[in-house]
């Protein structure tokens, strides 16, 4: 009964933000309780990994943040590679709205948060953090509404949190690298290079891609550029077709067996590790600094405005449509659900400031508002505008 309870549980849509929901309020419980100095000695435990003169040397907290959600970042490359070839990226029709619109959900959190911190060279280090979008999130809350939700505003949603993400990636890459090393720029490319040579070699092989990939995700580590790029630009090598036919395919086989590991533990363990938050003194003012407000505002209002609005420019333009079965309140709640920023906002801020940071609590307090702000908005508007669900529809 209990393992059947759990298959049925992990089939669920909403089954990952559910979980990321409870490891949120869990560290939310624990670093509020006599077992926080536990919670952040646990997350500071040193690991090292050496060979010879080589090591990597890091708390927990950074091998969660720099290895686990690595992880993540493949999962994502591969769904983009995917969905470039044979997917809803494949058709430049389809990609028009959703990319359009990104670049709304981009823009316009940004100058919001740069609006209200323009004047605090530190606190701009932070100005990427309201622009993310949680997937697993924005997609769970959508399906709590069932069908009641044209099915091409789900593939909107999801087609615009892919690009969302790549977005980040290149954030990420140009903002948020550190001191770069040439010689271990030079040992990743290197890597990758022979990565690229196998997919041309048509090697099927995914044991020898691992291995290297492995190598260049270390490399990369080591050159001062984030790890998580080694992630995206590994699974852009994997292929997706396989002379046995689609069920054979590597891509498609690893993005399948990757997807419950990081859904349903890696996302969590990043939660309950970033979102520990000490509410000892922690008060309406705090919210109201202008970095956490400008994160919550960030993710709340330039988020939905910037997302609407510049799809609502593209349909009147011409560019492109409405999605089918779908009116423009509808659109309007799925751009709001696209200011659910949790677990990337959170991964963002993790790189903007270091532990310590000053306003570091606040600035997590600010994206938990801004994303619960959007979640409940989101909802109530897709709920109230939408039809019946088809089963009960007369």
């Amino acid at each position: 009964m209990i393992v059947n309870a759990v298959r049925d549980f992990m089939r669920m849509e909403s089954a990952g933000g559910i979980l990321l929901v409870f490891a949120m309020f869990l560290a939310m419980i624990v670093v509020n309780s006599d077992f926080a100095p536990l919670y952040k000695s646990l997350l500071y435990i040193p690991l090292e990994i050496r060979i010879g003169d080589f090591e990597i040397a890091k708390p927990l907290l950074l091998w969660i943040n720099d290895g686990l959600m690595a992880v993540f970042f493949f999962l994502v490359g591969l769904e983009v590679k995917r969905e470039v070839l044979e997917g809803e990226l494949s058709d430049p029709k389809k990609v028009v709205l959703p990319a359009v619109a990104a670049v709304g959900g981009v823009v316009l959190p940004a100058l919001v948060f740069t609006y209200f911190n323009y004047d605090n060279p530190n606190a701009m280090r932070g100005w990427a953090i309201p622009t993310a979008t949680d997937i697993a999130f924005a997609l769970g809350v959508l399906s709590l509404l069932g069908n009641r939700v044209p099915v091409s505003l789900k593939l909107f949603l999801l087609t615009l949190a892919i690009i969302d993400d790549l977005v980040a990636i290149i954030i990420i890459a140009v903002f948020y690298s550190v001191e770069i090393s040439t010689l271990s720029l030079v040992v990743a490319g290197g890597a990758y290079m022979v990565l690229i040579l196998q997919n041309w070699r048509g090697v099927m092989r995914l044991t020898s891609y691992i291995v290297i990939g492995i190598i260049m995700w270390a490399a990369v580590l080591k050159s001062g550029v984030h790890a998580t790029i080694a992630g995206v630009l590994f699974a852009f090598t994997i292929p997706l077709r396989h002379p046995g036919g689609e069920e054979h395919s590597p891509l498609r086989n690893l993005e399948h067996d990757l997807h419950p590991t990081v859904a349903f533990i890696i996302l969590p363990v990043f939660a309950f590790a970033n979102t520990g938050i000490p509410l000892h003194g922690m008060s309406l003012e705090a919210l109201m600094i202008p970095e956490p407000f400008g994160i919550a505002m960030g993710l709340f209002i330039g988020k939905q405005l910037g997302v609407f609005s510049f799809a609502w420019a593209a349909i009147k333009l011409g560019l492109a449509k409405l999605p089918d079965g779908a009116n423009w309140m509808q659109l309007y709640g799925v751009s709001v659900l696209t200011g659910i920023g949790f677990t990337m906002s959170l991964f963002i801020s993790s790189l903007a400031f270091e532990e310590g940071w000053t306003n570091l609590n606040a600035d997590r307090l600010g994206i938990l508002v801004g994303s619960l702000l959007s979640g409940l908005l989101g909802y109530l508007v897709l709920l109230f505008f939408s039809g019946k669900p088809k089963d009960q529809a007369e």
